[in-house]
């Protein structure tokens, strides 16, 4: 049995059916520790992406007044750690070529699709966005724990050597060296 991933995913599609039966096709293979959240057009997504955090979108490729290349690129600006994917019924080299070059999408998928399939690259993404958050956590952690050894350092210094971590300037932009006795 895989393990339960834990995270969210973001589906996009401007045919109402279409959204409901990925959901119906997605929610059973992904877990209930997954959260999905459907939209039925570019803008809506637009508004769940500033509202809270996804780990996976997928978005129709042609959708009226935005269509998925546009939601995506915008996606990447608001969140650039979401892992994004295009579905579309309409797949030529051409389009799914530009789609992984210029906007870093993760997969291009086709309709109809295969439930099966669907689920498994649907879960890859979510395992690679997730263990993608879990290396900026550790990044970032790893940075506030050197800030953290260097500070203490510069205490240590300090208590031993009053006033060596202080730096005073003439007006000439000159070092002023306090005088030893």
């Amino acid at each position: 049995m895989k393990p339960a991933l834990q995270g969210s995913l973001l589906l996009v599609d401007d045919e109402a059916p279409i959204v409901r039966a990925l959901h119906r096709a997605l929610r059973g293979p992904l877990g209930s520790l997954v959260t999905i959240v459907t939209c039925c057009s570019g803008a809506d997504a637009l508004t769940e992406l500033r509202a809270r955090r996804f780990d996976v979108i997928v978005s129709d490729l042609r959708m009226p007044n935005m269509g998925g290349m546009e939601l995506l690129a915008a996606a990447a600006d608001i969140q650039p750690g979401c892992v994004r994917m295009i579905l579309t019924g309409t797949a030529d080299f051409a389009t799914a070529q530009a789609a992984v070059n210029q906007f870093g999408l993760y997969r291009y998928l086709t309709k109809p699709w295969e439930p099966d399939e669907l689920a498994h690259h649907v879960a890859s993404a979510m395992a690679f966005s997730l263990a993608q958050r879990a290396q900026r956590h550790q990044a970032t952690q790893w940075v506030a724990s050197q800030v953290g050894a260097e500070e203490l350092e510069r205490r240590r210094l300090e208590a031993l050597e009053p006033g060596i971590t202080q730096v005073e300037w003439d007006e000439q932009g000159c070092v002023i060296l306090p005088l030893v006795d």
